[in-house]
């Protein structure tokens, strides 16, 4: 094992790595960034493209243990750059995708040739995406959707930007997130990992918080119609404010200081029910408080750790209260494809939604259900997908 250091979508990563181990498989395993596909894993079908160093390179035989400092880029840390959307856009539009595998990898080459090569025609494009597989559409729609963007900022008269031989792309937009999250240790080893059908203990009694590896971060805002006192009165009772989470309850009384829960989600046909224990800290003094937690599906084996930091900001006349939520939580195992990008935020922003709900419910002196419904996760989902076509029918 060896230690070293990469700044992974604009966040700072120290981990101990196998030499063996390629760069695909430590961001897609250790880090959960999925969107980097293996295909070939020889270097030929181009569907692991990351940016290393603001320059394409395959994932699958690039290592970690060689980076050391590197600057890496995966697809979804490309989520918010105006290029990579311009070119989703064109896409869509020429249908340049079809199964989608190859589309993460094809979509950082092409942002690559737009940069580097404003108003390339045809031949220029397909020499340069010649290290880019795709096994269903012919080419024509990727060809024709890079040509449009190309084209686009020929005539704009982008310049050229230079992201091979030491010069680099301009700087990927990162959204700001307050909440601090200090770089810790990852081991790669897998030697601490349950598989499938393993007996997975129960959660300690005894919750030690830990270092959080790499988090997935969130931040929520809402508004509850109540005095700012009565507010922080009801986050001090842990019962009732786990309650107004769907699906989620105590298992044991709390004195204050810990909780013993369990939260149950449906994702279509599969159901898990985390149960762990966690932490509780307030200062009054700020309107603030910290909750730290873990814990374990035993059915699947997924773990998840989580901090969550709140605050309440009294509004103007004093007459509602505004709450700010931050989390991080790093999920591993079989369900952690519910912590991906984008999906994770839509699915936080509806559960915060409910959750504001249900506390001003609750404020107003409604009952929190005895036996909360476990959070459909698959309900949202589909909720999602509907409201994208919505969305893309509406642009059309």
């Amino acid at each position: 094992m060896k230690p070293i250091r990469l700044s992974v979508n604009g966040r700072d990563i120290e981990a101990e790595v196998e030499p063996r181990q390629h760069l695909a498989d430590f961001v897609r395993e250790e880090l959960l960034l999925t969107g980097t596909h293996l295909g070939c894993e020889h270097g030929v079908c181009g569907a692991c493209t990351v940016l290393i160093d603001g320059a394409p390179a395959r994932a699958c035989i690039a290592f970690p243990v060689a980076l050391d400092g590197a600057v890496i880029t995966t697809v979804e840390g490309l989520a918010d750059d105006p290029v990579t959307a311009r070119l989703r856009e064109a896409f869509m539009g020429e249908h340049g995708l079809q199964c989608g595998f190859c589309t993460p990898g094809m979509l950082i080459m092409a942002r690559d040739i737009v940069l580097r090569l404003p108003g390339a025609d045809d031949a220029v494009i397909r020499h340069e995406l010649a290290g880019n597989l795709c096994r269903c559409t012919g080419y024509i729609g990727i060809l024709r959707a890079i040509r449009a963007v190309a084209a686009e900022r020929g005539a704009a008269g982008e310049a050229p930007v230079v992201t091979r031989g030491g010069a680099v792309a301009p700087p990927l937009h990162v959204s700001p997130l307050t909440l601090p999250v200090t770089p810790t240790r990852l081991s790669t080893s897998g030697d601490e990992r349950p598989g499938r059908g393993e007996d997975v203990p129960a959660a300690s009694a005894a919750f030690v918080p830990e270092k959080l590896c790499n988090p997935v971060e969130l931040v929520q805002e809402f508004e509850v119609p109540a005095l700012r006192a009565k507010v922080w009165a009801l986050f001090q009772d842990p019962g009732r404010v786990i309650g107004c989470l769907p699906g989620a309850r105590l298992t044991a009384p709390s004195d204050g200081h810990s909780v013993n829960a369990e939260m149950a989600v449906k994702l279509g046909p599969i159901q898990a029910a985390f149960g762990g224990t966690g932490v509780i800290a307030a200062d009054p003094a700020n309107w603030t408080g910290t909750i730290e937690g873990g814990g374990v599906d035993r059915r699947s084996a997924t773990r998840v750790q989580a901090r969550l930091v709140y605050g309440l900001d009294e509004l103007p006349g004093a007459t509602a209260t505004r709450v700010r939520v931050e989390v991080a939580y790093v999920l591993q195992g079989p369900l952690a494809q519910m912590s991906r990008g984008a999906l994770a935020r839509e699915l936080a922003e509806r559960l915060t939604a409910a959750f504001a709900t249900n506390l001003a419910g609750l404020l107003r002196g409604d009952a929190v259900p005895a036996q909360p419904a476990p959070l459909d996760a698959g309900s949202l989902l589909f909720s999602l997908v509907k409201d994208w076509l919505r969305r893309l029918f509406r642009r059309a």
